[in-house]
């Protein structure tokens, strides 16, 4: 029986470790100062960043280093934020020499997902640098993996053990003392509960180092006891701690009630505490995650456990249905209803829930199809409306199951009114009125088992099976044998009863197609949880390509060393554009030899290239002013972005040479 919800975490898992290449962080940095690329005739006083949304910096969270590695900046973070304006810097310290400099940075944005980067600026000229950055980013690695792995069965956990708590509550009061239905219940709070464990150990490094032997550091778990995510993971477990005392009442004293009457007072409480748990639960997540940042966070949160709870009671009490389907033979067609009245509600509250929260995560058209997240919201919609039409035929069997129910409220048995009788929380009978067809009634034997104190002689004539002999013998071995050779009939004999009824069995394929729908649906689901939302995906591009390329507040500065080859064909090409920004420049040019003085060429040609948006190359005409020294007062650069410069220079009539460097306009 544990072969079934550890198959359903593992794909889960394993799903979601595939989507977890396309996420990416919810706040990006959308701008600095100077900008990426930049080269300022003089050192700046402070360096800054500006991001998209509220973020979390330690005291290394930004950092300076020279070209030689050194550090630049004075390791004090100053927030400077005002109103919507999310931005942070750090001084830099005095005489600090020209060259190349590197800003990097890592920090924790509002919905606990880690980010990081690095850029470069130069002041007076750029130069070779001895920095190296790590690969990997904020997030990744082994780390990176197994906390998305317990990101993900976190959610599966949660879906199986409140979903099968409402299934057995709202729809099947007997199935709390179905052996293979409270193992599903509780393989999904063993497995939310220690996801949650391994996502607190898990977060310090997750966040930080990187290193997975910070996992078990007392003093990084105490570093992420003190923040909000820690505090919601904490939260989290206690209340997993609270949801065992549940599941222990409704294993212990609800299963042990006979008859509706006894059951329906402890029913309406424990359903008014599990609600309560469950909220509190979910609402862990709402805290922490998307719905506490971006647009309408108050409304957000309330309405994002509202969607958690009907996913839970949807998919979950769907897996409890597919337990019981598979497992019990006896499960009573007006379960099956029920459930599928609750399913119905569940999806009309997915349906206004979902929607609003697609509204707020994607904003507009454009990002519904142009960026990650609205395209795995695509792909959501899709698997949901597979998911529904699956749906409709399950419906379609369990209309099929309920017309003999109906048909016997003519009888004498009055089974449909025993059935009507025990609706609602506790109102199924212990021996459960209106059972599929095959199912044992109280004080029945099930088939193929043995009423106690009997011995388990053969079976009735016209099974089909050949009979196994009640040999009385004392050979340990031969009676085990006998013992799996019974087992093994009795297996037979409950599966061809289970397999007789055509709308049973039906149904049953049916709800295990649903079944693997929802393994996908979830991994997907949970994969959106960390994709940056296309509203904010949308303006950090808007941003970027307003202000994320260079702005240099004086002109751009460029030297190029060249070579033709030939005799006397070394030397060196200086350019100045300025103002240096997108529109109308003033371009001037030196050629100087290895001597430091202006030489002559024979020829000089400039372009420039926009690559990314198929621009150019773009020819400037060059005036000569002197040996050695041309200017051209047009050069026109039509949009910010990475420009390519290629400069063609020929000393002789065969000695020549092309050399090009990308430089950000603004």
């Amino acid at each position: 029986m544990w072969r079934l919800p550890a198959l359903l975490l593992l794909v889960a898992g394993l799903l979601g470790t595939a989507l977890s290449g396309t996420a990416s962080a919810h706040s990006a940095l959308t701008g600095s100062d100077p900008a990426d690329g930049a080269v300022v005739a003089a050192a700046p006083q402070r360096v800054t960043l500006t991001f998209s949304e509220q973020v979390a910096l330690g005291d290394d969270g930004i950092r300076v280093l020279e070209p030689s590695g050194k550090r630049a900046d004075s390791g004090e973070l100053h927030d400077l934020c005002s109103g919507p304006v999310v931005r942070y810097g750090v001084d830099l310290r005095d005489g600090l020499p020209d060259g190349t400099y590197t800003v990097a940075w890592q920090a924790v944005s509002a919905d606990s997902h880690p980010i990081s980067g690095a850029f470069t600026f130069s002041i007076g000229e750029p130069s070779a640098t001895k920095v190296v950055l790590p690969r990997q980013e904020a997030g990744g690695g082994l780390v990176g993996q197994l906390y998305d792995i317990g990101r993900y069965v976190s959610y599966a956990g949660f879906t199986v053990f409140v979903g099968g708590c409402a299934f057995i509550l709202a729809c099947w009061p007997r199935g709390a003392s179905v052996r293979p239905v409270r193992r599903l219940v509780a393989y999904g709070w063993v497995a939310f509960t220690t996801a949650t464990l391994a996502l607190l150990m898990l977060r310090g490094p997750y966040t930080g180092s990187g290193r997975l032997g910070d996992a078990f550091d007392p003093g990084v778990l105490q570093g992420v006891l003190d923040t909000r995510t820690g505090a919601a993971l904490t939260s989290r477990l206690l209340l997993a701690g609270v949801a065992a005392l549940f599941v222990a009442a409704l294993f212990g004293p609800y299963a042990r009630r006979e008859g509706p009457g006894d059951r329906r007072d402890l029913a309406y409480g424990l359903a008014a505490g599990g609600t309560v748990v469950a909220a509190g639960i979910a609402g862990t997540w709402a805290l922490s995650e998307h719905a506490s940042t971006g647009v309408q966070p108050a409304l957000a949160m309330p309405l994002d456990v509202l969607h958690l709870l009907a996913v839970a009671a949807w998919l979950g009490g769907l897996a409890a249905l597919a337990v019981a389907l598979y497992r019990e033979p006896s499960i009573e067609r007006a379960a099956v209803g029920r459930f599928s009245r609750l399913a119905f509600g569940a999806v009309a509250v997915l349906a206004a829930t979902g929607l609003y929260q697609s509204w707020r995560q994607v904003g507009s058209w454009s990002a519904l199809t142009g960026t990650a997240y609205g395209q795995l919201l695509l792909l959501k919609l899709g698997l949901v409306a597979v998911l529904l039409g699956v749906g409709w035929v399950s419906r379609g069997w369990t209309r099929r199951l309920a017309e003999p129910a109906r048909g016997a409220s003519h009888g004498a048995d009055g089974e449909s009114r025993a059935e009507e009788s025990g609706s609602g929380p506790g109102g199924d009978a212990a021996g459960g009125a209106g059972a599929l067809p095959g199912a044992a009634g109280p004080g029945e034997a099930q088939p193929g088992v043995a009423p106690p104190g009997e011995g388990a002689g053969p079976p009735a004539s016209g099974t089909g099976e050949r009979p196994v002999p009640d040999a009385g013998v004392a050979d340990p071995v031969r009676a085990a044998q006998l013992a799996r050779q019974r087992a093994a009939v009795a297996v037979a004999r409950r599966r061809r009863v289970r397999d007789a009824d055509p709308a049973r069995a039906g149904l049953r394929r049916s709800v295990l197609a649903e079944t693997a729908v929802v393994v996908v649906l979830l991994a997907v689901t949970t994969a959106l949880t960390t994709t940056e939302p296309g509203r904010t995906q949308e303006q950090v591009d808007r941003a970027q390509a307003v202000g994320a390329t260079a702005v240099p507040d004086r002109p751009v500065d460029v030297t190029l060393p060249f070579d033709t080859g030939g005799p006397d064909g070394t030397g060196t090409v200086r350019l100045t554009l300025d103002p240096g920004r997108s529109g109308a420049n003033a371009l001037r040019v030196d050629v100087d030899g290895t001597d430091g003085r202006a030489r002559d060429v024979a020829e000089l040609k400039v372009s420039f290239t926009l690559d990314e948006r198929e621009i150019g190359p773009l020819a400037v005409a060059l005036d000569k002013d002197a040996p050695g020294r041309w200017t051209a007062r047009s050069a026109r650069l039509p949009l910010p972005g990475d420009w390519r410069i290629r400069v063609t220079v020929r000393t002789s009539d065969i000695d020549q040479t092309t050399i090009d460097k990308n430089v950000k306009i603004g």
